[in-house]
């Protein structure tokens, strides 16, 4: 059995020692919210991307709006038998010059601008909805790592109580003091510790990542989130009732205002196929200089189609179809809303009555710590005692951090449901 001990012990000794090196600290920025909002929105590539699209939908207004350009024509005869001359542009040989404009009928152009407008809309309210959507997932993010971060630093206090524990009870081991047994178990559960530590910082960095490219950073800096405990426990969902807020998510939704601009653009899109059912009018200048019943012969010419065959039945069709079935989807995603409000509501309601009823007074264990530590060195505490202790001190540090994490994590989700920051605890 002794053997057995010394076997294990070793291992545990060869772990620590083969652990490979924690690498050089990065540099680390102390950051608050507002400042994270503000590079996200300066810097984010998925932002700036969403913006050119707006900005080229903008454009397309611009052309929407253009008349079409004027044809010019010249007519001149290679060669006359008359003078024998190549190309005569004198007055014995023959030029015609034509000149003609498409004129639209029936509000062609109008129509196509309303169209063009409306997918400009489209696309700014889908980058309001981007925008939504992002910076949704950087406060979560943010919260997230603050919280994470909080409990890193229980895990630390601990293993670094638990180093000096091991320490001493090794010296006293040594000195023939202590069974090997009580060393190993104490070995154990600081291994324990580091590894659960290490565990949270594999999800903190890859939470960092995240972060670096909602930021558009990639100098490695490791941030520090920065919030006011006071402000994040003072939130509430107050005098704020579930209706109002599903009132104003009808309002403000940027996807609602995508569905409402998309409905909005098959109805001008109707509208410009209608048009387009109407032939445009050709009018036109014809000079003609020799080859007329008289000299410099000068004539006004007027064409359109008859629309015997295509009156653009098909397009005309296809358009209203499109215009019902984006009011079914706009009528859909006003369902959807209403949903998402009620049900955000709801989870953050039962989070901040979890966490109100919760103690959160960890005054306590702080203080018991100490007098444990004495407990268990002068054999007050066994060694199971001893470690329950301090499993359960580091166990209700580390779900009440859950807790809040959850509870702000559960207002953010209700403020993305709504459409705009209703509580905030910057």
């Amino acid at each position: 059995m002794q053997r057995l001990l010394s076997l294990l012990a070793a291992l545990l000794l060869t772990s620590a020692a083969y652990a490979a090196p924690e690498p050089a600290a990065p540099d680390t920025i102390r950051l608050t919210l507002p400042q994270a909002e503000q590079r996200f929105v300066q810097n984010n590539l998925a932002l700036l991307a969403q913006r050119y699209n707006v900005t080229a939908a903008e454009a397309q207004i611009v052309q929407a709006r253009l008349w079409d350009n004027p044809t010019v024509s010249i007519e001149q005869n290679t060669y006359n038998p008359q003078t024998r001359k190549v190309l005569d542009v004198t007055r014995t040989g023959n030029t015609i010059l034509e000149v003609q404009q498409l004129v639209a009928l029936a509000g062609r152009r109008k129509a196509a601008a309303g169209v063009a407008q409306q997918n400009a809309l489209v696309e700014q309210f889908s980058f309001e909805d981007l925008q939504r959507n992002l910076r949704y997932q950087l406060r979560t993010t943010f919260y997230d790592l603050y919280f994470k971060q909080q409990t890193i630093g229980v895990y630390d206090k601990e293993i670094s109580t638990f180093q000096r524990t091991v320490a001493q009870y090794q010296s006293q081991y040594d000195k023939g003091n202590i069974a090997l047994k009580e060393v190993i178990r104490l070995k154990a559960f600081l291994f324990q510790l580091q590894n659960e530590k290490q565990a949270l910082l594999a999800d903190i960095a890859s939470q960092q990542a995240d972060f670096h490219v909602l930021l558009r950073d990639n100098s490695g800096t490791h941030y520090r989130p920065i919030a006011d405990p006071t402000a994040l426990r003072s939130l509430s969902l107050g005098a704020y009732s579930e209706e109002q807020l599903a009132d104003t998510a009808l309002v403000q939704r940027a996807d609602l205002k995508v569905r409402k601009a998309y409905a909005e653009q098959q109805a001008q899109n109707l509208r410009l196929q209608r048009a387009l059912a109407t032939p445009d009018l050709a009018v036109g200048y014809v000079y003609d200089r020799a080859g007329n019943y008289i000299q410099n012969y000068n004539a006004v010419t007027l064409g359109v189609a008859v629309p015997l065959f295509n009156r653009n039945q098909g397009n005309i069709r296809t358009a209203r179809a499109l215009t019902e079935g984006s009011k079914v989807l706009l009528d859909q995603q006003q369902l959807a809303v209403q949903n998402d409000v009620r049900q955000a509501y709801q989870l953050a309601r039962q989070t901040d009555q979890l966490y109100q009823s919760t103690n959160r007074d960890t005054g306590d264990f702080d203080r018991l710590i100490g007098g444990i530590e004495q407990s268990y060195a002068k054999r007050n505490l066994t060694l199971v005692e001893f470690l329950d202790f301090y499993e359960s001190y580091k166990a209700n540090l580390v779900q009440l951090n859950s807790l809040r994490a959850s509870r702000v994590r559960a207002f953010e989700q209700l403020n993305f449901a709504v459409g705009r920051p209703v509580f905030k605890a910057e």
